[in-house]
């Protein structure tokens, strides 16, 4: 499977109309090439793919003859994905599937449009003879596939994409066929002209245009804040079911903000719609937990070892910690991924689409965010003093342990409360982050040594139990132990700095 980046712009053009002259923008301009392209495009019936930009193809004819995705990747970038062939024609291969997942979730990827394409197509070259971008000049048959019916419409239009070309290149094409009469088209693709109105994008970025007007309500500015990271949680999906790299974290920190947001900010919603998604998102965090903390666990756990001398690495301490871990990791992803394909992820994304399409809001949110996003944002913090209040009583270590894992969630919450009210309060709240984050980072410290301590205990006693020499395990038991106490030290003057910033902006 090949992933590419690909820029280029389309124009319309009158049938019959002559190319303007492109010499001049390049040192040649090869011979025209005429090809002939079948593709049928596939969607779900409410064209799901297509509203967010999105087309998915099978396509013959031409030199990249295959299936293609291609999903937005900025302004007149697309990133394509790509497979052969194959030999299936009507059923879309499971690895681009996987790619869009979260979007179409169970709904079945079905046959929406055909496209028949004539292409007349001429290289843009340099003084060498490598190609700096192709002038693709198409007339296309597009036909709709809506309910046994056929919808058939005909246009003339050029591609320009770069190749080894840059976008001063592609600006200089483009005032060329603008000045011969084209125009830039205003459908984002060939799907898109077909389908009309059933392909209108989403309202993408809607809130969080209106979260930044001078009189924002405190509803609008907390929506954008949920569209962004819903955004987010479908964004990485579908690194989070291949395994790619800090995947899986990202879909989790999305999560978390939306059960942090719809926690901290119940006065401005329905608690009754908004109650049961926050249940479920946090059934998310945990399964996506996991599998990260695994991860987590063994890096740092691989790192000590490669930290010791090595006349104190006795036994396959590094052996057997890889293999643990790895186990674990690759069972944790397997039920993440199963969790990920299951109906409970897809409805919960529902309900999420259905919170923004149709958001609950109370009366409260219709008053400026400006006095409201504060009070709750305090509220939050607020519940950090508390959480550390409690610890203070706590008797045993395992209560200890437990009680500061209890002001590392709050002071969590609070940071995200505090991050998604700068668009309003601007320097005060990006400072309550910026303490709160420091905070979470030193119990998180913490938090990581306790379950390091606990592994340690399980791995000495296998090493033990195989006959292996568990001194390194307990070497490294006692490294952690003082990295949970250097934890525990830099907490109270955290606490403090954290404490006294959230009542020095939050109660002026």
């Amino acid at each position: 499977m090949g992933r590419y980046s690909e820029v280029e712009r389309k124009f319309d053009a009158d049938p019959g109309a002559l190319l303007p002259d492109l010499s001049g923008v390049a040192a040649a301009v090869s011979e025209a090439v005429e090809s002939h392209l079948d593709a049928t495009y596939f969607d779900t019936a409410d064209t799901r793919l297509a509203r967010y930009r999105i087309t998915l193809r099978r396509r013959t004819g031409g030199d990249d003859a295959g299936w293609h995705l291609k999903l937005p990747a900025g302004v007149d970038e697309r990133t394509e994905v790509r497979l052969p062939l194959g030999r299936a024609t009507r059923k879309v291969p499971v690895a681009l599937a996987t790619e869009v997942r979260a979007l179409v979730r169970d709904r079945p990827l079905v046959p929406i449009a055909v496209l028949h394409t004539t292409r007349i197509e001429r290289r843009l070259l340099d003084g060498d003879g490598n190609t700096l971008a192709t002038i693709a000049d198409d007339t296309v048959v597009g036909q709709r596939l809506a309910d046994g019916a056929v919808q058939e419409s005909t246009w003339r239009e050029v591609e320009v994409e770069l190749v080894d070309g840059d976008r001063s290149l592609l600006d200089a094409v483009s005032s060329q066929l603008q000045a011969g009469g084209l125009t830039a088209s205003k459908s984002s693709s060939k799907l898109a002209r077909v389908l009309g109105d059933s392909a209108q994008p989403t309202a993408e970025g809607t809130y969080e245009a209106m979260s930044s007007a001078g009189r924002a309500t405190a509803g609008a500015v907390v929506l954008a804040h949920l569209e962004q990271q819903v955004d987010k949680l479908v964004t990485r999906d579908r690194g989070a079911r291949v395994d790619e790299p800090d995947a899986v974290h990202q879909m989790r920190v999305a999560t978390r903000r939306l059960r942090s947001a719809l926690a901290t900010y119940r006065p401005l919603l329905d608690r009754e719609q908004t109650d049961p998604v926050r249940q479920e998102l946090k059934w998310l965090g945990q399964v996506l937990g996991r599998p990260r903390d695994t991860e987590v666990l063994h890096w740092r756990l691989r790192d000590m070892v490669a930290a010791q001398p090595g006349e104190l690495v006795l036994g396959p301490v590094g052996a057997r910690v890889d293999l643990e871990l790895r186990e674990r990791h690759r069972g944790a992803h397997a039920d993440l991924v199963a969790a990920l394909d299951g109906d409970r992820y897809f409805r919960l994304l529902d309900a999420l689409d259905s919170l923004l399409a149709d958001p609950p809001l109370t009366a409260r949110a219709g008053k400026p965010a400006r006095t409201q996003l504060p009070a709750l944002v305090g509220r939050a913090a607020g519940r950090v003093d508390r959480a550390a209040g409690a610890v203070a009583g706590d008797r045993t270590p395992q209560e200890r342990n437990q009680g500061l894992h209890e002001v590392r969630k709050s002071a969590k919450r609070a940071r995200y409360a505090a991050e998604s009210a700068v668009p309003i309060s601007g320097k005060p709240a990006t400072r309550l982050a910026e303490r709160m984050e420091v905070l979470q980072d030193v119990l998180g410290e913490h938090q990581d040594s306790v379950a390091a301590q606990s592994l340690l205990l399980q791995l000495a006693m296998a090493a033990q139990a195989s006959g292996e020499n568990g001194f390194t395990f307990g070497l490294l038991y006692a490294q952690e132990r003082t990295r949970a106490k250097d934890a525990r030290r830099d907490y109270e003057p955290a606490l403090r700095k954290a404490s006294t910033t959230r009542a020095r902006r939050w109660t002026q």
